[in-house]
Parts: C-alpha cells; sequence; structure tokens
C-alpha cells in the first residue's frame, strides 16, 4: 500500500500543475529516442514529360512559369529560407516549457567504530534518498515548483532511535517578479520579435521569387528574341547566297566584271558568320532556360529542342501608363517594403526589452512544506515489569507513517521572502537602448530611402512601356513601308527598271523590318515585366501562390 500511495504522488505531482504535456504519450519517446532521418533525397523534375509534343519539348508562358515554381532549384532553396525563421518561433517558446526532474541515490558506507560503546567493531550505514521535482515558468513570469523527497537511512548502531530512518517531504514553492520581467507582454517579447522576424523572412522570400520569376521570364523572351535573331540571320545568307547566284549568271554572260564578283561572295561569307553566331546564341539561351525548368536534370529531356508557344504580341493596360496610380499600387503591395515596415515592429520590441533591462529586480518568493518521518522504533531504556527489569520490544513502522504524517499536514514548514537587485548604474542597459533608438532611426530611414526607390523605379517602368509601346507601333509603320518597298521593286524589275539585286536588297529589308516588329514586341513584353515586378503584382498576373 505504501508503494502505491508513492506512485500516485509522484504521478499526481506533473499531471496536476502541467499544462500541456506530450509525456507520457507514445509520440514523446518516439521523438525522443528515434534516430533523426538526415539522408537528402532530391526528387526528379517534375511534369516535364507532361509536356512532350512530337518529340518537342512545348512550353507556354503559363506552363514554363509552373515548371519553373516547380522544378527551379533556386526556389526551392528559397523556400527552405522560412524554415530557421520558424524554428525560431519554436525555440522562443521553450521559455515556458515544465521540466521534471527524478534522482536516486544508493549510498553504503562502512567505517571503523570510535568507542566500545558502538557495540560493533565496525560501523556500518546505508543511505537511500530520492528526490522527484515539477517546475514551470508561467507566461506571466511566475515560476512554481512543486516537490517531493523521501530518504531512507539505516545503520548498524544500536544507538539508533529510528532503524530504518524513513523520511519524505512535500514542498510547494513559486517566485514571481515584480517590477523586471513582470507581465505577459515582457515575458513574450521574444516570441513576439520571432514571429515578426518570421514575417520579415515571408516579405523577403515573396521579394526574392518575385525577382527570380522575372529572371526566369525573361529568359523565355531570351529565347523568344535568340530565335528571331536567327530567322533574320538565315533570311540574310538565303539573300546573299541569291545575290551571288544572280552575279555570277552575269559574270558567265559577261555582264559582270570579274573584279565585282567578291562584293556578293564576301557578302555571303558575312551571313554565313551571322548565321553561325545566332545558332551559338541560340544554343545558349536554350541551355538557360532548361535550367529554369529543371530539364537539364533529366537525360531524357535535356536532349529535345524547345517549342515556345507564346505568342509575342500583348496588350497594355491603361492604368498602367499611369505613373502615380501605378506607385500607390506599390506601396500597398511591394514586399521589400512591407518587410521594412515590420522591421519596425522588432524595434519597437527591442526598445521593450532594453527598458526591461533598466529596471530593478525585485522578486518574491513564497514556499509550503511539509514532513513525515516513519521507521522501526527502538526504545533506548528499560522498565520494570513484575518486579523484573525487561528490555522494551522494538516498535514496527515504515513509509506508510512517514507519508500519513506528511499527508496529514502536521508539521508545515512556510517560507516568505523578497530579493532585491537594483543597479546603481548599468552600463550595458543603457548602451543597449541606445543601440535599440538608433537601430528605430535607421530603419525609418530605410522606410523612407525605400518608397523613394520604389517610386523612381515606377516612374521609370511605366516610362518604358510608353517607349515600347511607340517603338512598336513605329516599327508596324516601318513594316507596311518596307512591304510596299518590296512590292515596287518587284514591278520595277517586271518592267526591266531595276536589276534583280534590288528586290533581293528590298527582301532583306522587309525581313529585317519583320525582325524588328518582334524585337519591339519582344521589349515591350520585357518591361511590361519590369513594371508587374516593380509593382509587386508579378506573382499574382502569373497566378503563384507562395504558401
Amino acid at each position: 500500500m505504501p508503494v502505491r500511495v508513492l506512485l500516485a504522488v509522484i504521478l499526481a505531482i506533473p499531471v496536476s500543475f502541467a499544462q500541456i504535456s506530450p509525456f507520457p504519450r507514445p509520440s514523446y519517446f518516439r521523438e525522443v529516442y528515434s534516430r533523426p532521418a538526415t539522408t537528402v533525397q532530391l526528387q526528379d523534375p517534375l511534369h516535364l514529360k507532361d509536356f512532350v509534343v512530337n518529340g518537342r519539348l512545348e512550353l507556354s508562358l503559363k506552363h514554363y512559369l509552373e515548371l519553373v515554381m516547380a522544378n527551379n532549384t533556386d526556389v526551392q532553396i528559397q523556400l527552405l529560407s522560412l524554415e530557421t525563421p520558424r524554428n525560431a518561433i519554436m525555440r522562443a517558446l521553450s521559455t515556458w516549457d515544465p521540466m521534471t526532474s527524478a534522482s536516486f541515490s544508493d549510498t553504503r558506507s562502512s567505517a571503523p567504530s570510535v568507542t566500545a560503546l558502538a557495540g560493533a567493531s565496525t560501523s556500518i550505514s546505508l543511505s537511500q534518498p530520492a528526490s522527484f521535482a515539477y517546475s514551470q515558468t508561467l507566461p506571466s513570469g511566475t515560476q512554481y515548483t512543486v516537490g517531493f523527497t523521501a530518504s531512507k537511512n539505516s545503520t548498524n548502531s544500536t544507538f539508533a532511535t529510528l532503524n530504518p530512518y524513513i523520511s519524505s517531504g512535500l514542498s510547494i514553492g513559486f517566485s514571481q517578479p515584480l517590477i523586471r520581467n513582470r507581465g505577459y507582454y515582457v515575458n513574450h517579447i521574444n516570441l513576439m520579435m520571432a514571429r515578426s522576424r518570421y514575417r520579415i523572412s515571408d516579405y523577403t522570400l515573396r521579394n526574392q521569387l518575385l525577382q527570380m520569376v522575372n529572371t526566369a521570364e525573361n529568359a523565355y523572351w531570351d529565347l523568344v528574341q535568340a530565335r528571331e535573331n536567327l530567322r533574320v540571320a538565315e533570311s540574310a545568307r538565303k539573300l546573299a547566297d541569291d545575290s551571288l547566284k544572280l552575279s555570277q549568271k552575269e559574270l558567265e554572260l559577261g555582264a559582270l566584271s570579274p573584279l565585282d564578283i567578291y562584293n556578293p561572295e564576301q557578302q555571303l561569307a558575312t551571313a554565313d558568320l551571322g548565321v553561325s553566331q545566332a545558332k551559338f546564341a541560340l544554343e545558349q539561351t536554350e541551355n538557360a532556360l532548361r535550367k529554369q525548368i529543371g530539364a537539364d536534370l533529366d537525360p531524357a529531356i535535356r536532349k529535345l529542342p524547345v517549342e515556345l508557344t507564346e505568342p509575342v504580341e500583348t496588350t497594355v493596360a491603361s492604368g498602367m501608363t499611369e505613373p502615380e496610380q501605378e506607385a500607390q499600387k506599390a506601396m500597398q503591395i511591394r514586399p521589400d517594403l512591407k518587410a521594412a515596415m515590420q522591421a519596425l515592429d522588432v524595434d519597437e520590441l527591442g526598445i521593450g526589452s532594453a527598458r526591461n533591462e533598466l529596471l530593478p529586480n525585485l522578486t518574491v518568493s513564497a514556499s509550503y512544506q511539509t514532513q513525515g518521518i516513519g521507521g522501526v522504533f527502538y526504545p533506548s531504556s528499560t522498565t520494570l515489569i513484575g518486579g523484573t527489569a525487561q528490555s522494551l520490544a522494538p516498535i514496527p513502522g515504515g513509509f506508510g507513517d512517514s507519508l500519513t504524517q506528511l499527508f496529514g499536514f502536521g508539521y508545515p514548514v512556510y517560507s516568505f521572502g523578497l530579493n532585491l537587485s537594483l543597479p546603481i548604474r548599468s552600463h550595458a542597459a543603457a548602451a543597449d537602448m541606445a543601440d535599440a533608438l538608433v537601430q528605430k532611426k535607421r530603419d525609418a530611414l530605410t522606410i523612407r530611402t525605400t518608397q523613394q526607390q520604389i517610386r523612381l523605379s515606377i516612374l521609370n517602368a511605366v516610362s518604358n512601356v510608353r517607349s515600347s509601346q511607340e517603338s512598336v507601333k513605329l516599327a508596324l509603320v516601318a513594316k507596311d513601308f518596307a512591304a510596299k518597298y518590296l512590292d515596287a521593286e518587284n514591278q520595277k524589275y517586271q518592267l526591266g527598271i531595276d536589276p534583280m539585286q534590288f528586290v533581293l536588297q528590298a527582301q532583306n529589308s522587309l525581313t529585317q523590318a519583320e525582325s524588328n516588329v518582334v524585337q519591339a514586341q519582344v521589349g515591350l513584353r520585357r518591361n511590361v515585366l519590369n513594371l508587374l515586378t516593380q509593382t509587386g503584382e508579378l506573382l499574382d498576373e502569373r497566378g503563384i501562390v507562395v504558401q
């Protein structure tokens, strides 16, 4: 029965005072004693095969960005950047983690007797103390401790009154800060700072993703532009080849001097050089695009040619050319500005923490203890029974007697105390306060310069969009004139007014004009992309959700 009572007390102490504790759930032991998984397994690129059509990798802009977000290694690295500040929140919660401790020791000692009255030539003693304690800090700063102690001591001495001597004790104590570290706010500063830093990391992640999506989409348009450059180079090469053939016929007919054949030959060689350079530039842009979507990691996909299906033509909403409207939008959306503003919250918390360190430390503490003893009692004298001196028999006892006295609360011990720590001068705390104030001012100035930079970038981005719109209009006009010029040269050639070489030049002009239209449209796409990046709308416009 005493053993059951002891176990009940040991288990009741933590259960009575704990708030929410995973111990002794089975999951607690699995988490504590299981070996952590340290092997990192990287998954293969996803969904690439879904866009393979007729031996080609066909990608619209939407599908391309989906593959970028799913497979781009740099994006995955950035997504992991939130894990550390998330773990910092968990670490800040450790301030209120409950703690249970238990101890037991067994000490047996023997020593020679120092007097003949000891009753034995060797003194032998056994000590077996045990203790159990539960402690926790509450959100208000209050610290409490509940403890249970038990001890058993026995000896071979005949002079011991209780042998074995069993004692037990139960104690409950608390301490409460009255000035420094008092209250919910002060004790939650570290947790609130961790949460604010997590929000800053989240805004920083969004800003990084904005730049990465911008870079990835520019890689898409780089490939479009490189292919257009190759088309122009091949067209110029074909025209140079036709011009050379025409010159060779004129040379055969005697209409051309042998010294004039070198110019068309040199033009063809220059055109061949342009085609070669355009092909290598196209290869490089294709490799860069494959890296963006992780296609370079798949041996079966990396060899496939890439076909981009997104049209370069685009329209610009009328509101996107209003600089003030776009600037106001950016002030509300830009994640880097939100991160700078969130830093002010961290500064306020830092000032509160520094102010707390300047305060005196006055703590009130109180405790209550109850105790009990037990064991086999040996009377120390003899008594006369029927005229005969007889020794009294030992009175049996044990741990149950000790617990009975303990929970009878007949032997209480009360204590109360005040502890004051008054800093006469604290240079460290004063320096921390000064640093906190300087940091807040620096962050406030950072917000101002960020706002100024955002406004300037918006003005430049809107100006570039307008310039691209005008360039597209003028390129279309030039293309129309080039088509009319080619039609006129064809009519002249049919009438025998101009030679065939003029027709070839007109064809080259039309091809270049068509290329200029595409280049202008790609430029408009890039500038619209840059404007969406500067306003912070790019992720929403592309349907990218950060979870």
